[in-house]
């Protein structure tokens, strides 16, 4: 099993007062890597500079994810998520993250600002984990991963259409009410009639 694939199944967890921020290039470099970033990443801060911020990618966060990620970003509008990410020596964090693009004096994308808050754990256990299980379900359900990515982001889109939300919406609604929430419609086994 190679580093990438190692993980310890231990959570790592930071201070609702602590931001975890960072930037990053057009290619996804890491440019920039505040000090709560360093301590829970387990890296040193000249490890992580320069290295792609996959470095941190766990093997359980749906590759659809960063692929909706990456296509909002390229469009120059923010996006908001949940990831988890996986330390150097394998263990896991979640967070909340506030991606945006940082603009050139011309207006033009000259890379990416990424500020991490601690996530509301229910939501992580009801709504995120599960949700995720299953995108990865869909995505280990074909030989090659790029082609599970795109049924994945499929099976995404077109839940969401069928429930009326926009992604943004979804994932904003999941602090809200849940009876009140589109989360609420798009959460449990729906995701596996459409994948």
């Amino acid at each position: 099993m190679t580093r990438e694939l190692q993980t310890t199944g231990v959570e790592r967890f930071f201070d609702s007062n602590e931001i975890i921020v960072s930037k990053t290039d057009l290619k996804g470099r890491i440019t920039y890597a505040n000090q709560v970033f360093v301590k829970l990443a387990g890296f040193t801060e000249q490890e992580l500079l320069g290295q792609p911020h996959s470095i941190i990618r766990h093997p359980d966060m749906p590759r659809a994810v960063f692929k909706l990620l990456w296509d909002t970003l390229e469009a120059g509008k923010e996006i908001f998520a949940y990831v988890v990410n996986r330390a150097k020596n394998g263990d896991h964090y979640w967070v909340y993250a506030h991606v945006t693009p940082s603009f050139g004096p011309s207006g033009e994308i000259i890379g990416y600002h990424s500020n991490r808050r601690v996530p509301d754990h229910a939501i992580i256990d009801n709504v995120i984990v599960p949700l995720y299980a299953q995108l990865c379900d869909v995505e280990r359900a074909h030989a090659n991963a790029k082609e599970g990515m795109k049924a994945s982001v499929e099976a995404v889109v077109a839940l969401l259409q069928e429930k009326g939300v926009s992604y943004d919406e979804f994932v904003m609604s999941l602090g809200q009410d849940p009876k009140y929430a589109p989360a609420a419609v798009i959460a449990g086994d729906e995701m596996r009639s459409v994948a």
